[in-house]
């Protein structure tokens, strides 16, 4: 049978019946990358994965969440959607309310969203309000908003957001054959950390897999509440997708970090654009900033010697997950501005030559 999406690929362990419509893109099903030279950068016996969610239908890992998300608002009857949004899920939200004939509304914080995010809620004729604040002050509004008014939720306080994001530990784990050894992920709003950690201890439950991960958790630096233990009321970072000052997912995270013994730590954001540009040009794999938050964690950590008492063999390597969250098409800005402008010839074929090096 033709791939149908996260819904109908994991139906049994989701929260649908036969009532529920099943609004899909085909969402999910992302590859799982096993990289050539981050592997053996960590240590041999180490195997790095990248679980590219930049590859769903909007380029980020909230399609999985959506899909369920907007079928069940459509088996309520909901006529609207809306959602707070640094970006990604303003452009989920949009499209996935397209095919299910409603409204959707989004609320940004002025001047932090990506060209690339704006660009897609706007073609998918959302109605897109900017607010003169941060994505927490967004998120307020929004839940006063849908508390008042006969208008759906989408954002991951949305219980079904969490359900359809947990499928893709079922992915991991279905690929591998078992959990891996660690899963590293960006924070933002912490709602994906909380979900991954959901996905994995029912897997786990069900017998499908025999042991669980370490979930090591990432935030920005200028953009740590749970590693700061304090709220940031004036979050900063170039990797606005986890541009959150008080995510609304924080004691779910910090469950998962505990119950996993795992962790969750900060990384800057030079840290995180050498990532970004390693995982580029050593990868060949483009995402956006915010993605390379769980790859820059890992290569803190590796600095630091965290694996240096790790015992893998060739029978049994240690498998780590690193999420890549969103697509870089999502923020070409940041892509021009990190590397350096084209340089521009005259049309003379021996001037071009030289240049390239012949």
């Amino acid at each position: 049978m033709n791939y149908q999406g996260v819904i109908n690929r994991y139906k049994k362990y989701l929260p649908v019946t036969e009532a529920t419509p099943i609004i899909t893109l085909l969402e999910g099903d992302t590859p799982l990358i096993l990289t050539k030279k981050l592997g053996p950068k960590i240590g041999e016996g180490i195997e790095v994965y990248l679980k590219y969610e930049g590859l769903n239908p909007t380029g980020s890992f909230k399609d999985r969440g959506m899909t369920l998300a907007v079928s069940k608002a459509k088996e309520k009857g909901a006529k609207a959607v809306i959602c707070a949004s640094t970006g990604n899920t303003s452009a989920s939200a949009a499209a996935y309310a397209v095919c299910a004939g409603m409204k959707c509304v989004v609320l940004i914080p002025k001047g932090s969203i990506a060209l690339g995010k704006l660009a897609q809620a706007l073609i998918h004729g959302a109605q897109v309000v900017a607010i003169d604040g941060n994505f927490d002050d967004c998120l307020t509004l929004v839940r006063e908003i849908t508390d008042k008014y006969p208008i759906e939720l989408v954002n991951s306080l949305n219980p079904y957001r969490i359900e359809g994001q947990k499928t893709a530990s079922f992915e991991i784990c279905d690929t591998l054959g078992d959990a891996p050894e660690y899963h590293f992920i960006p924070v933002g709003n912490a709602g994906n950390i909380t979900a991954y950690w959901q996905g994995y201890k029912e897997y786990k439950d069900m017998g499908k897999i025999t042991k669980l991960p370490k979930m090591c958790g990432f935030q920005a630096e200028g953009a740590a509440p749970i590693v700061r233990k304090k709220i940031v009321k004036d979050p900063q970072t170039i990797a606005t997708a986890i541009k959150i000052g008080n995510p609304a997912s924080w004691k779910r995270a910090e469950a998962a970090r505990d119950e996993s013994t795992g962790l969750i730590d900060l990384v800057s954001d030079d840290e995180i654009i050498a990532a970004y540009k390693y995982l580029a040009a050593e990868e060949g794999i483009f995402v956006e900033p915010a993605s390379a938050a769980s790859v820059a964690g890992l290569l803190k950590l590796n600095k630091q010697g965290f694996f240096k008492n790790a015992k893998p063999n060739t029978q049994n390597p240690i498998r780590i997950i690193c999420v890549l969250t969103g697509h870089g098409l999502k923020d070409p800005d940041r892509a021009i501005a990190s590397i350096a402008e084209p340089q521009v010839l005259p049309k003379d074929l021996k001037a071009v030559v030289k240049e390239i090096g012949f």
